[in-house]
């Protein structure tokens, strides 16, 4: 761990967590919105807890993962796409909830903070297994095909992870408004992962045949 990447860290946390505050609060008109606070302790708590585990124990992923930078502009186009689905569904639920558009049931919202807590471990799982997962979509050094675990299940278990958080975010907000602009997200995942394979097959040895031995992308029997 380098003092550097520490404050890089924290940086980038705090910022997150007054952004997403920001998005949200705001468009409401008020902090005395439940769901938003729900959402933000689910958010960011374990992203916390996550970072000083990394931080101690694998500081180079944690390097990777604060490392947003894509370079090649067709999945440059997709991250910004990504930043502006969740602008948009952010301000659309903190609307939401001001005006009273539509109020999902509490049953609802509190399934949606479950789904999203399981995909975290689930997401920490896949962190856990592949060390060389970085934020932009690029081949590093020495680095081998991952196919035990949920690998050997489903090609991109990062990306089913992130389907479950960014689906269930919009329902934990109690915003179906929202929900709808998030759906945008699975077309958005399709188009990266194709980039991604077209990279892996040209750069990483062995990715060819792995894509033979697992042949599902996202959900195991579907796609």
């Amino acid at each position: 761990m380098t003092t550097k990447l520490f404050f890089q860290a924290v940086t980038k946390f705090i910022f997150g967590f007054v952004l997403v505050g920001l998005l949200i609060f705001v468009p409401a008109g008020t902090f005395s919105f439940f769901n938003g606070w729900l959402f933000l302790g689910i958010l960011f708590i374990p992203m916390f807890l996550a970072g000083i585990v990394m931080m101690f124990k694998n500081p180079n992923l944690l390097k990777n993962r604060l490392d947003a930078k894509e370079k090649e502009q067709e999945q440059s186009a997709v991250i910004k796409l990504s930043g502006l689905m969740f602008l948009a569904g952010f301000i659309v639920a903190g609307l939401d909830f001001r005006f009273g558009w539509f109020t999902l049931p509490r049953g609802v919202v509190i399934a949606a903070a479950i789904v999203f807590l399981a995909a975290y471990i689930l997401y920490a799982e896949v962190l856990r297994e592949n060390t060389y997962l970085s934020r932009t979509i690029k081949v590093q050094k020495n680095q081998k095909v991952v196919d035990s675990g949920l690998y050997g299940i489903i090609r991109h278990p990062m990306y089913s992870a992130t389907l479950l958080l960014f689906l269930s975010m919009p329902l934990v907000l109690g915003s179906i408004y929202s929900f709808l602009i998030f759906l945008a997200y699975p077309l958005l995942i399709a188009k990266r992962i194709k980039g991604e394979e077209d990279l892996l097959e040209k750069e990483l040895d062995g990715y060819r045949e792995y894509k033979k031995k697992v042949r599902y992308r996202l959900i195991p029997f579907i796609w």
